[in-house]
């Protein structure tokens, strides 16, 4: 695709806020003078983010990746050639961020059914993505790869993540066993000099390695090799995601709210968090936009769900997400939305036009019904779907607003995932916490290390003895 001015502008994601006014949503909405009313913190916000670009001491140098990756991803499209041309299996070996990423990628720009269609209709080889460590999952992925033709890219910036490395432990038991040369079926990603993979690489002779920069934090890494290389395996076009995620930060470069798309977002979010709105709830309009809210749940709620204020004050901040599908969940979750407690804010992701249209025969002309469907499109359907489900919304007081893509493609993908990551720091310095840390989740996996034996995890084994269930509460 060639961007010219005219191009980037069509292609422009947009969003629009109607629905989160007092115009339309009367007292239960928010006034234009409420919102004026936070362009001052905002505009700290969006200086703060500015003034720390790229600072790998704060984990912000994914605010640099659409810019300086040109020799990382001319490798990488050289690998994932070579990777097309030997393998017939693709795995992601990881858990969190990176394996989050990847699905998303994967379900947003691929085929739906890509790993059903015959080797001529696919650019790449099956693909996998081991994002947990149940055991059936692991058994019932190998009864339908063939090893011998798969290559595992084992994704850990440490290569302590236990989930990950039990993951490798076992394929590489498996390569060994089928006498393969181990080396040969993988490749890392993980930290330029420091961690057990880049040991593990040393032992076997040298596994081809892509970097997982400092100052990026998992949950903000898909624009990085974690999401780059299985992206780019997949025939996907890596530098197009790149360009979209650049062109999103220049239109957040202003700190002028009807300017900057993200800090409009985390600013209305920030003022729907501190009004009880603690649930925001992701609704896709398109299967393949589905696990974008798999991907945005852990980037909002890891970042800011905290119990501590930069300068040290207790807090409980954080607004929980919530996954949908439109329009699915219009028959399972909306009745909720529309009825129950004013505690959501609902944002739509919709698409301008879909890469198909689907046209939707006549028949049944006995039964209006059904008969009135005839001589539109499944495209016109769903679009009609998601405007009503917003007027419902609207018409019920309820907070929504909508980010559209005006068509879903690797340019408005990267666009899409820049605002949020963007509209994520933001809200973060709004709420004056650290966005980029995850203490919540290391208590977990220190817990996790004392269960199994971990040597210098003694104290906590003592403290979870103490902790086992109590007969007298089993029922």
């Amino acid at each position: 695709m060639r961007l010219t001015d005219e191009i980037r502008k069509k292609l422009r994601v947009t969003v629009d806020y109607t629905n989160m006014t007092d115009k339309y949503l009367g007292e239960k909405g928010y006034s234009q003078k409420t919102i004026d009313a936070h362009k001052k913190i905002a505009k700290a916000a969006h200086a703060y983010v500015a003034e720390n670009r790229g600072k790998d001491e704060l984990f912000m140098g994914w605010t640099e990746l659409p810019y300086n990756q040109d020799a990382i991803v001319a490798d990488i499209l050289a690998t994932a050639k070579d990777v097309r041309k030997k393998f017939d299996y693709f795995v992601v070996l990881g858990i969190g961020g990176s394996a989050l990423g990847p699905i998303m990628a994967f379900n947003a720009l691929c085929h739906l059914h890509y790993n059903d269609l015959p080797k001529s209709k696919r650019k790449g080889p099956k693909f996998y993505v081991e994002d947990n460590v149940d055991p059936v999952r692991m058994k019932e992925l190998l009864d339908v790869i063939d090893i011998k033709k798969t290559c595992f890219n084992v994704i850990s910036k440490s290569g302590a993540t236990s989930e990950t490395m039990t993951q490798y432990l076992i394929v590489a038991d498996l390569l060994k066993k089928a006498g393969e040369n181990v080396k040969d079926h993988l490749i890392f990603t993980t930290d330029a000099s420091r961690g057990n993979l880049v040991k593990i690489s040393k032992e076997l002779g040298g596994v081809k390695s892509f970097v997982l920069g400092d100052g990026v934090g998992g949950r903000f890494s898909e624009l990085s090799p974690v999401g780059l290389l299985p992206a780019a395996v997949l025939g996907i076009d890596i530098k197009l995601l790149l360009k979209g995620a650049a062109y999103m930060d220049k239109l957040c470069k202003s700190a002028d709210l009807k300017k900057n798309p993200a800090l409009l977002c985390a600013t209305l979010q920030y003022i729907a968090m501190n009004d009880g709105k603690n649930i925001g709830v992701m609704l896709p309009y398109s299967d393949n936009l589905k696990y974008i809210s798999d991907w945005y749940a852990q980037l909002w709620a890891e970042s800011l769900g905290k119990n501590e204020t930069l300068d040290g004050k207790p807090c409980n901040v954080g607004q929980t997400p919530v996954k949908a599908l439109g329009v699915t969940d219009q028959h399972s979750q909306v009745q909720l939305y529309t009825e129950g407690p004013f505690d959501k804010v609902v944002t739509f992701l919709s698409v301008g036009g879909y890469k198909e249209k689907f046209p939707i025969p006549h028949g049944c002309e006995g039964i209006p019904d059904v008969s009135f469907l005839g001589g539109h499109t499944m495209e016109e359907l769903i679009r009609a779907e998601n405007r009503a489900t917003a007027f419902a919304l609207t018409k019920a007081g309820r907070l929504n607003y909508t980010i559209t893509l005006p068509e879903l493609n690797e340019f408005t993908l990267g666009q899409l995932l820049f605002l949020f990551e963007l509209q994520t720091a933001y809200a973060g310095a709004m709420l004056n916490i650290n966005t980029f840390n995850q203490p919540g989740v290391e208590a977990g996996k220190k817990a996790t290390f004392a269960l199994l034996g971990k040597p210098g995890y003694e104290e906590q084994q003592k403290a979870l003895a103490g902790a086992a269930p109590d007969p007298a509460y089993l029922v």
